[in-house]
């Protein structure tokens, strides 16, 4: 089953945490002290809050799924469609182990397709991230200038 995933980067994370249980009735499911997010159901979405991103706002998009098979399927979508899909495979990113790709609308909005596997104890496994970068792929902040071919995928879910 696939979910809705949104990066929001803040400045105050203690202050963002604290609007956004109040709007949806219910504390984040993780919270690191650069970091936090909420599993809803309903709707049915990973909202994902840090201090790390490399904006202010909506960070990135993403789609995230249970299974391998899901993750496989988007992404030969995405191939068929002639998009240029940046893999970035198996990394360790804002505390969880995942498998992603990358892709950018026509607006220049990164959007990421991922499985998580399990959770992790620190934020990247990158000293680009450790360093503050995130989430996107670093060429992803210009629209039509990105070679997604390249490895230059960092990070987050």
């Amino acid at each position: 089953m696939k979910r809705l995933h949104i990066h929001i980067g803040v400045e105050q994370l203690e202050e963002a945490i604290g609007f956004y249980s109040k709007l949806f009735g219910v504390e984040p499911v993780k919270h690191k002290p650069d970091y936090a997010k909420w599993m809803l159901e309903d709707p049915r979405v990973n909202l994902a809050i840090s201090t790390r991103a490399s904006k202010k706002g909506v960070d990135h998009l993403g789609i995230q799924v249970e299974e391998e098979q899901e993750l496989a399927d988007i992404r030969q979508r995405l191939k068929a469609g002639n998009l240029p899909v940046g893999e970035e495979g198996e990394t360790l990113c804002c505390y969880g182990k995942s498998d992603k790709s990358w892709v950018l609308d026509p607006a220049g909005v990164p959007w990421e397709a991922y499985r998580t596997m399990e959770d992790a104890e620190i934020f990247s496994g990158s000293s680009e991230a450790a360093e503050g970068a995130c989430c996107a792929p670093s060429t992803m902040d210009q629209p039509g200038s990105c070679d997604l071919s390249e490895e230059k995928v960092s990070c987050c879910s």
